[in-house]
């Protein structure tokens, strides 16, 4: 009669071995599920905010964009935020696209210096990006991730 506590056993580890068996599947799957993937290909997070930081670098002023007359594309951004790190890469090829015909400038809402322009744009959640015509008026906002064509045809639209 030792057989049937021995199988219990062997029942037991057999049990174990699925369980972990199961957690390792679904963590492999969960990482899977949330794994971002931008344009066919996997961008790190580091990637996205060393672009943005360069594209912030490489912005005009605030202060030359508004006295210059042409159309501008304001982006409030902040480094922490995932999302315009994921856009910093199609926003930079639009700069590339469409400059020097509209002004690209990069207003980070963690700097104090904008704290009058994220209240007058009315800023609640970054990325927002405001379109404004070579007057000055607000022609377009966006909130949020914006496709690249979408706003491909929002500048077309403002030259």
């Amino acid at each position: 009669m030792m057989v049937k506590p021995m199988a219990k056993k062997n029942e037991v580890n057999q049990r174990g071995l699925w369980a972990i068996a199961l957690i390792v599947l679904f963590a492999i799957a969960a990482l899977g599920l949330t794994r971002p993937v931008t344009g066919g290909a996997i961008l790190s997070p580091v990637t996205g905010l060393m672009t943005l930081k360069a594209s912030a670098q490489d912005a005009m002023p605030y202060m030359t964009a508004i006295a210059n007359g042409k159309p501008t594309l304001i982006e409030f951004y902040a480094d922490w935020c995932t999302t315009c790190q994921g856009m910093a890469a199609s926003l930079l090829a639009l700069h590339q696209e469409f400059d020097p015909s509209i002004n690209f400038v990069m207003l980070n809402i963690d700097d104090p210096q904008w704290r009058d322009q994220v209240q007058q744009f009315q800023v609640t959640g970054v990325p927002h990006l405001v379109l404004q015509a070579g007057d000055g008026t607000v022609a377009e906002t966006f909130v949020g991730k914006v496709p690249k064509s979408i706003l491909t045809e929002s500048l077309q639209y403002l030259l």
